[in-house]
Formats: C-alpha cells, structure tokens, sequence
C-alpha cells in the first residue's frame, strides 16, 4: 500500500481543527477561526498551535512517515513494565518473524520506559542502560532493522518518563531528538509525566518540530492519556493520539477504553489516528471471546494494533486472534474511516463504518451475560433500502450463503462478538 506524504502532513489552505490557514502576498501567515465553538472545547492554545501547524506547512519541512496507513506493530509495557532489555526486545523481533506476524503486517517492535539511566552523559545525552542494553540502542536498531522490522522507543515530555528512572525530553527536545535519530529509531511515544505544568499543546509541538529537523521519518505517538482532548488538537503534531488513560487486562477496562475512544469516531483520518491503548489480548485476564472482541473493536475503529503480550511464548489462540487477516484489512484499509457506534440498545451495540470498494464492515457486540439476537438496518449502516447484500464472515472466514435485504439478524454469545464485511449485489 502506497500513500502519499500530502496525506500525511497539512498544507497552507487547509482547514484542520477549526482553523482556517492562509498565506498573505507578504507571505505571512494567517490564521482564523473558523468553528464558533472553539473556545468551549477546552482545547488549549489553539492560536498559538494553530500558528505552529501552519509554519510547518510552509516551511516545506515533510520527514514524517506515510502514516495515511496506521502502522501496527508490539510493545513492551503492558506485560513486562520496567523488565525490558535487550535480550527481550531482540527475541521479540525473532518471534514476530518465525510466528509470521511480520506478514500480517507488525513492523514495529516497541522499547518503552525503563531503558536508560538515570542521568545523561556529560554532554547532556540520554544514555541507554549499560545493565540491560549492553549494546546500545543504535545496536539494537541494527539488528531489528536486520530482521525487516523497524524500532520504537519511549520519552516523555517532562523532566522525567512515567517510571521516574530516568530523565524525560522537556527541554531536550532536539537533543534528545537528534540522538533518536541518529540511532536509527523508527518510532516514538511521547508520554506525559512530570512536566512543568504547561499545556500539552504547547509541550508537544516542541518535539514534532525536532523530529522533523532531523531529517529521519520518525511515528510520533502523543501518549497525553486524553486529558485535554488531543484528537482536537493532535492531527498537526502527531500520528497518533491516546484517547484515554492506560488499560488494564479485564472486560471492563477494555470496553470502557471503547466507549470513550468511539467519542471521538469522526476525528480520525489517514494521517492521523484514535488510540485507546495497546491490546491486551493473550495476557491472561479475559477469555476468548471477550480477547476476539477486544481485537475486533480495535481493528475496526482503525487503533494502531499494538501488541502487548510475551510473543515469544504466545499461544496458537493469540496468534490466530493477532493474526486475523481478514480482521487486519480493515484496520489497514486504504479508506481510513474509523467505525461509529450506529446502533446501542441495552448490551447490545452495533460499530459499522465505510471501506473501500463500496464495502461496509459491522460488528456486533453482546456485552451482556446471556446470549442474544442483534439487528443491523441498513438504514443504521448508510446502505440504501432494499439493498441485497452479501456477508462475510471474518472470524469464521466464509461468506454466507444466505443474502440479506433491508436488515441482518445475528445471535450473539455473552461478551462475544461477530464481525462481517457487506457488499451490494443488487
């Protein structure tokens, strides 16, 4: 899949956030609002940000990724916190290679917090941690990089990262930026810990501007837990953006992070994404179905699929779930329209969003603890009246026999999903 770096990054003209940018015969830059209710958003300093965006625009500076396709990749926090070393990470990249992920699309293998010391060098440096990185990070990405895959790290737009072992980038920005770099890093998470108590829309853009000079496409993933709202404002500064606090590996968490991430449903586009937070799935705290769901709200609602498991010793059932191909498509597909909750009633709810090929993906969620049927309408899903449609199954991996007109009926098991692709054939 190619996609275009105009996707990526917003030009002069272009109306992102409420605000409308042009450029004056002096070639400066103007900026006007345009959305009446801006300022009741709680969004920060618009202006200011706006302002920033639109210099970016100008400047012609564009070393960000083709981040128009959401990039899925695995991280290290949810199953191993501050355990992580290079050992660990190198037998990650092994196994999503001999498990055929990396097929499926995972690229990316993820460091986050814990893998410096606890000071920088005497130059002002971060300096990776000689007990468990004993080769050096730029190493590490050698070898990554060997395996097909590319190599995400972790920092903080504070003093200090989340874990307070070791120093954060506020005020390092382009230091710590250029050292990224210069490492061969593919990928950042920025997180949110130990500021100076700034807005986030001002801390942020400090690092997107870094990033850029460096000349290096590197994902920026803003981990702001949702605070002030960054799908509002996060389009010009990052790839993506977490829409909530952290996850935790049980039903509730996992469908609460759902509920608020679909809130902010018609803000993410290619270019620019929701994240509710990494995947839980193959940790242990849910079964099956409720794992299958897990993936499947994620998929749908175009979230970066961001492993958060022991791949080395994950099971046939992870895997498989991990590696739905047929799920992974519409997360990846090119059309890049997030699902929309289109139908709630009780538990039983009903996601559904356009794919390309004049195609509609649905998903039908039984958050009950019984068994129970659940109704499509064409009408929810945008699909004109008397429409024939045809299914397929993308857990099952078949297409119906049945055709369907004006509606769909499934039964659906407690905590449990099933999720389809539509298509007219009449």
């Amino acid at each position: 899949m190619t996609c275009s770096v105009s996707q990526v990054w917003m030009i002069a003209g272009s109306e992102i956030a409420g605000y409308e940018i042009t450029k004056s015969s002096q070639q400066q830059l103007l900026v006007r609002n345009t959305n009446e209710n801006h300022e009741k958003r709680n969004v920060g300093d618009g202006h200011a940000h706006a302002r920033f965006a639109a210099n970016m625009a100008i400047s012609g500076s564009d070393n960000r990724p083709n981040a128009c396709c959401l990039v899925i990749r695995w991280n290290s926090w949810n199953r191993f916190g501050c355990d992580v070393s290079e050992k660990l990470i190198k037998e990650t990249a092994d196994a999503m290679v001999s498990t055929g992920l990396h097929k499926r699309g995972y690229k990316y293998v993820n460091i986050d917090d814990c893998w410096g010391e606890s000071t920088r060098d005497n130059k002002g440096n971060l300096v990776a941690k000689k007990s468990t990185f004993p080769s050096g990070i730029k190493a590490l990405a050698h070898y990554v990089h060997s395996r097909g895959l590319k190599l995400g790290i972790y920092s903080s737009a504070g003093f200090y990262t989340c874990s307070k072992t070791m120093p954060g980038s506020l005020g390092h920005e382009e230091q710590d930026a250029e050292t990224f770099a210069s490492w061969g890093v593919d990928y950042l998470k920025y997180d949110n810990c130990y500021s100076d108590d700034s807005r986030p829309t001002v801390r942020y853009p400090v690092m997107t501007r870094a990033l850029m000079k460096t000349g290096r496409p590197i994902f920026f993933s803003l981990c702001e837990w949702g605070d002030m709202h960054p799908a509002l404002w996060g389009f010009p500064v990052g790839n993506s953006w977490r829409t909530t606090t952290d996850i935790g590996d049980n039903w509730i968490s996992m469908v609460s992070r759902a509920d608020l991430n679909s809130y902010y449903a018609g803000l993410a586009r290619p270019g620019g994404w929701n994240d509710p937070d990494m995947l839980e799935v193959g940790n242990g705290g849910m079964t099956k179905n409720e794992y299958i769901l897990h993936f499947s709200i994620w998929a749908i609602s175009k979230a970066p699929l961001l492993i958060g498991c022991d791949l080395r010793n994950a099971s046939k059932e992870t895997i498989e779930i991990l590696g739905n191909k047929e799920v992974i498509a519409v997360n990846q597909d090119p059309l890049g329209v997030q699902a929309k909750k289109v139908r709630m009633k009780g538990d039983a709810e009903i996601y559904a969003g356009p794919l390309s090929g004049y195609r509609v993906a649905v998903l039908f969620v039984n958050r009950a603890q019984y068994r129970s049927n659940i109704t499509a309408y064409w009408d929810d899903l945008s699909m004109p009246r008397n429409t024939v449609a045809k299914a397929r199954d993308l857990w099952q991996h078949k297409t119906l026999r049945h055709k369907f007109v004006d509606k769909m009926t499934v039964t659906v098991d407690s905590h449990a999903c099933k999720m389809y692709i539509l298509k007219s054939i009449s």
